[in-house]
């Protein structure tokens, strides 16, 4: 009985002991809240997001269809790919002392390979890419919007 009552007071003296009190106080330039209200203003007077242009960004996938060091290549194979596939984005990116050109903005692994078993045939050398990419704009028309 005695070790349990001691243990008792040993934990209330322990919470109490390691008790967290206090107050925080946030120091920021008024600026940012200026900011913030001119970037509300223009989302509410624009009524849509601008075209185009990502409403955000995460991680999903890409296919790399292409990589070397000889740019004119790089630049050929890339329009070849929009030639068949003109609704997919397409990337360059540039690592010393490669191209690459990566397509697509895939939320699964599984769509990335569905296009990697599509283009088998004519990019032999093909790779799935985990990265930061561009969300996929929605098809936002609804049955009535179609009438």
């Amino acid at each position: 009985m005695k070790k349990i009552l001691t243990f008792i007071c040993f934990l209330f003296l322990f919470n109490t002991a390691f008790a967290q009190k206090g107050e925080v106080t946030v120091i920021k330039d008024p600026l940012i809240d200026s900011l913030i209200a001119k970037r509300i203003a223009v989302y509410k007077s624009s009524g849509e997001v601008k075209p185009g242009k990502p409403i955000v960004s995460a991680y999903g996938y890409r296919v790399q269809i292409f990589y070397g060091s000889d740019r004119r290549e790089v630049f050929n194979q890339q329009a070849r790919f929009k030639g068949l596939y003109p609704q997919l984005n397409t990337y360059l990116t540039y690592k010393e002392p490669n191209y690459y050109v990566r397509v697509g903005d895939f939320r699964s692994r599984l769509e990335a390979q569905r296009l990697i078993n599509e283009l088998r045939p004519t990019f032999p050398t093909l790779f799935i890419f985990r990265e930061k990419i561009n969300a996929p704009s929605l098809d936002t028309t609804t049955n009535n919007d179609q009438k």
